[in-house]
């Protein structure tokens, strides 16, 4: 007999959701699925598996055995030595596995089977206890405080074996019912695992304080697939890599009760698509847009610290390389209400806040700001600040948000002043002027601010607050107010002054997200908008929201209910119908013309003497017999939403309907000197349809002509669900733990409240009977019909796709041929997909070693190529500076040789001359000596004079005559060694040249 299930965390890598080594029973195709790790989650004995197992299955578990056992997808597993990579480790994630088909929820219990059950007690939670042996109907049931009961069995719901403790997909649960859900987030939550699959929808519990499962590192894990775990991340992985392969749009739907943590999952889904798509520059203002629209649009609640007040649709565009190419922001009717009143404990919206506490000193002094506790708009709820939240240093935030946004300093400046000039509207008092209760605003510091920070006279706002011009029977009239009359023209100013302010905002925010952004066509929206609400008084606001979420409620069960079985239906597939909620009843009591919710309140919106009550009889006087709506005493009634009944209050409901902004006070932001008020006019008149401001026009007419704020609401409304009907859906589901905001507390009434409004049971139901995956048959067979291995003969496309199923082996209660379509259990198409990615892989590698060898090849050709017109090149290159040099040296040759022989030959004749000289009187001696005859030397001397005669013997003569032919023999020898020096000093000439 087993033990009540133990409340100890067990190891983060030991805990699985599978057990250990099964296979198919009787499947030939056992050898390409995965087994599982072969550690039991949280000790769990074979023995209790197999009867865990036992009951509600077709394919009976044999030792271990497991209805788990079919296998849809290769899926990476966290060790148990720690030594797996750091993200695998630090997510503290369960393995994943697939679902057997045959489970079923209806199946009845059998208690000899079973030992452990749910049970019910008196104050609506469930608890696990141990079911003791004995007879009849009649059970005893050990419960964890060591109580022991006797209840009927029929009491009993049957529980899940230990092994499926904190599944990461409510899919894997064998008994699929209420408690079992609620323990396995309760499981998973008390470990700060928030995130948990429900089929096609991300179930995420808010944690109410950061948990270590964002950044970098974790991006990076499932982008890579190395982490399949459920996340925001995951979720948004998906949609991008649909949007890639499937060439469509896609959208994540969050949807939540307030205080679920809506806006959070949003920045986080953002966070993941700027890291996905990033290197533009763009993800960074994408990502910077969220503390303006959160300052601008959201404020505390009784139930939120942080709810929107508005909704919007962030629609991210992407280039055709994946990466960010700019954005677009939708915005819907925001509660501008809020400006001018609150309840007890709650604020006006924070960029008021964070104006008072955190703009510098100079800017104070421009605007004459005070604290935000002297402002009368912002006092009446006596709530000024949100624990742990820094309103001046989040102005400082704003403040870089619009510097990165380009947002310029001057228009900051006049954003600013408009905010203070709706916060000293609050200020503007009003006096009786008459006995007929006419009164006319006080002239104090509250008028003269607000005339000086919207830049117009202060007679011009006095005359806008008090009076209103109207044209009867072709006369001009001035009509003074009434006390009750001027509040509700000064309350209806700030209030469109702070929405025209919120639009041109977004409007700013969206002219920097696209300018010079080149876009394909392919986006990701993500819608962030308000969630249901449902406070002790409910007023207008509350009416408005709750009829947005039923909308966003009829568009969930469309996609995940209505259409899927609808396809079914038309594709002739064997199918058990599921039944679900459906909320149609609830959106016709909304929209139902002309007796609806929507239609009755415009209608007596217009009435002159319509008042709250008059508008509350009339409902209950129509409605009654609507179901979903019951009246109530006085101004009140009731409403059935999905969600659960709320109870309106009508106080107040016809005065918010109503567009009291009078064309007076139109034509007075006209004529301010700024130029945003200007705009606002503008931007009104064209609302309205009246082009022209100087006219005056009949009480009524002009306002009778503007829409009411509920159809504006239900106009774009329709809008956002056109827009989202173009999309792929993938839905993310917050829920609350608490009310109270806290971590670590686990409402199990509240959270199965939040379950069963947003239908995660029918959704797993669905998912785990039906089939999820649906492809034509064009499209598989196109897909993966080059996997075949052999031809098919016919080519038609559904030949070719069930050639596929058979060659892969796929199991035939895995899949069903439908007349158009291929339907798939959970996960089946990912054997496939795999397959054929591992091909494609393959054939990219073998085409990229063959166009690398093509490449290197014909590199090489080219390389020769070039080599060989080198070679010519440098050789004409070559042989013409040979040409150059050779002219030189032959220039230089010649010039040497002129010079060399012009020196010779001065040199000759002076040797010459000094030779014949000697010879001359060397021969005259010795022809005197020979002769025997004395004679007479005679030397030159001067001209005229005598000649001088010498006596000389013969034999002196044959002396010097030898002496000259010794002189002649040296002198030809100096002249070859003259000649051979000269032959180097030639070379080094013409080397010089």
């Amino acid at each position: 007999m087993s033990q009540k299930k133990s409340k100890v965390s067990p190891s983060l890598h030991s805990i699985k959701s599978l057990p250990v080594d099964f296979s198919f029973v009787g499947s030939p195709g056992n050898e390409r699925m995965m087994a599982p790790d072969s550690t039991l989650g949280n000790g769990a004995s074979s023995t209790e598996a197999e009867e865990g197992y036992a009951n509600g299955n077709d394919n009976v578990c044999r030792n271990n055995e497991s209805p788990y056992s079919r296998w849809t997808e290769d899926r990476p597993s966290v060790g148990d030595d720690g030594e797996d990579l750091k993200v695998l480790s630090s997510l503290k994630t369960f393995g994943r596995s697939p679902v057997d088909s045959k489970w079923s929820d209806t199946t009845p219990y059998a208690a000899k089977k079973k030992l452990t059950s749910w049970f019910q007690l008196p104050d609506g939670n469930w608890e696990l206890g141990t079911i003791l042996p004995t007879s009849g109907n009649e059970k005893l049931i050990s419960l964890a405080e060591g109580k022991v009961l006797t209840v009927n069995s029929e009491n009993l719901v049957p529980a899940n074996p230990d092994i499926l403790d904190g599944v990461d997909d409510l899919m894997q649960l064998s008994y699929l019912n209420e408690p079992s859900v609620l323990y396995n987030l309760q499981y998973r939550y008390n470990r700060d695992m928030i995130y948990t699959k429900a089929g096609p929808v991300l179930v995420a519990v808010n944690p109410f304080k950061k948990v270590p499962l964002y950044g970098n590192d974790y991006i990076e894990a499932y982008k890579s697939k190395s982490v399949e775990s459920p996340h925001v991340y995951a979720i948004t992985d998906t949609a991008m890599r649909e949007m890639i392969r499937d060439e469509v749009n896609q959208s994540i739907i969050i949807s939540g009760e307030s205080g679920a943590g809506k806006t959070e999952t949003a920045k986080i889904a953002m966070q993941y698509l700027a890291a996905l798509g990033g290197g533009s520059g763009i993800e960074y203002e994408i990502l910077k847009t969220n503390p303006i629209l959160e300052a601008f649009g959201n404020a505390k609640t009784l139930r939120n610290n942080n709810s929107s007040r508005f909704g919007k649709l962030i629609e991210i565009h992407f280039s055709e390389t994946g990466k960010l190419s700019g954005a677009e922001i939708q915005t819907f009717v925001s509660m501008q209400s809020r400006v001018v009143q609150q309840s007890e404990g709650e604020r006006s919206y924070h960029i008021f806040y964070q104006l008072c506490a955190g703009a510098p000193p100079i800017l104070r002094e421009k605007l004459n700001l005070k604290n935000a506790n002297e402002f009368n708009y912002l006092r009446q709820s006596n709530c000024y600040a949100i624990s742990g939240v820094d309103d001046a240093e989040q102005f400082h935030v704003v403040m870089e948000a619009m510097d990165i946004v380009h947002v310029s300093k001057e228009d900051q400046e006049s954003v600013f002043a408009l905010l203070a000039a709706v916060l000293w509207l609050g200020n503007v008092s009003f006096t009786v002027v008459d006995s007929e209760n006419h009164v006319e605003p006080v002239l104090d510091e509250g008028l003269i601010n607000v005339a000086t920070l919207i830049g117009c006279q202060v007679g011009e706002l006095k005359l806008a607050l008090s009076t209103r011009n109207m044209i009867i029977r072709n006369e001009s009239i001035v009509q003074k107010l009434t006390q009750s009359q001027a509040i509700d023209t000064r309350d209806a100013l700030a209030k469109s002054i702070y929405s025209c302010l919120f639009d041109w905002l977004v409007e700013q925010i969206n002219k920097s997200l696209a300018v010079g952004k080149r876009r394909t066509g392919r986006s990701i929206s993500i819608l962030d908008i308000y969630g249901f609400e449902s406070f002790e008084r409910n007023s207008f606001e509350q009416f408005c929201i709750n009829y947005a979420n039923e909308r966003l409620q009829q568009h969930f069960n469309r996609h995940l209910f209505k259409l899927e079985q609808e396809e079914y239906i038309y594709n002739g597939i064997d199918w058990a119908k599921v039944d679900f909620e459906d909320n149609q009843d609830c959106l016709n009591l909304f929209e139902k013309k002309p007796l609806g919710l929507l239609s009755l309140l415009d209608e007596e919106s217009t009435f002159p003497n319509g008042t709250d009550l008059t508008f509350a009889n009339k409902l209950k006087q129509h409605l009654n017999s609507n179901t979903c709506f019951r009246g109530e005493r006085g101004k009140a009634f009731m409403v059935s939403h999905y969600a659960g009944q709320v109870v309106y209050d009508t106080t107040g409901f016809l005065e918010k309907n109503r567009d009291l902004l009078h064309l007076d006070s139109i034509q007075l932001l006209s004529s301010c000197t700024c130029h945003l008020p200007k705009a606002f006019a503008s931007s009104l008149l064209t609302q309205s349809g009246k082009p022209v401001i100087g006219a005056l026009y009949k009480s009524g007419g002009a306002d009778s002509q503007k829409l009411s704020v509920a159809t504006k609401f239900k106009g774009q409304l329709f809008q956002l669900m056109q827009r989202l009907e173009k999309t792929t859906p993938h839905f993310i589901r917050c829920i609350k733990p608490n009310d109270v905001q806290s971590p670590g507390i686990y409402n199990q009434g509240l959270v199965l409240q939040q379950l069963r409004c947003c239908g995660v049971l029918e959704v797993v139901r669905i998912s785990r009977s039906g089939f999820p995956t649906k492809m034509s048959h064009q499209k598989f067979a196109r897909r993966y019909g080059f996997l075949l291995l052999d031809h098919v003969a016919s080519q038609d496309p559904l030949s070719v796709s069930v050639a596929i199923l058979h060659q892969f082996n796929i199991l035939p209660d895995m899949y069903q041929v439908g007349y158009t379509k291929l339907f798939f259990r959970t996960g089946q198409i990912g054997i496939l997909e795999d397959t054929r990615n591992r091909t494609l892989h393959g054939i990219l590698r073998v085409q990229s070693c063959f166009r690398g060898h093509q490449v290197r090849r014909y590199a090489k050709y080219l390389r020769r190529c070039i080599t060989t017109l080198q070679s010519f090149v440098r050789g004409e290159k070559t042989r013409q500076e040979y040409a150059v040099l050779l002219d030189r040296h032959r220039a230089a040759i010649s010039i040497q040789k002129q010079i060399k022989g012009r020196i010779n030959r001065k040199k000759f004749e002076n040797i010459y001359d000094a030779s014949v000289l000697i010879q001359s009187v060397i021969r005259g001696w010795m022809v005197r000596r020979c002769s025997g005859d004395l004679g007479f030397l005679h030397f030159g001397g001067k001209k005229g004079a005598e000649q001088e005669e010498v006596l000389v013997k013969s034999s002196f003569l044959a002396e010097m005559q030898r002496r000259v032919l010794r002189a002649e023999a040296a002198l030809r020898e100096k002249e070859e060694e003259n000649d051979r020096i000269e032959e180097p000093l030639g070379d080094a000439g013409y080397q010089i040249l």
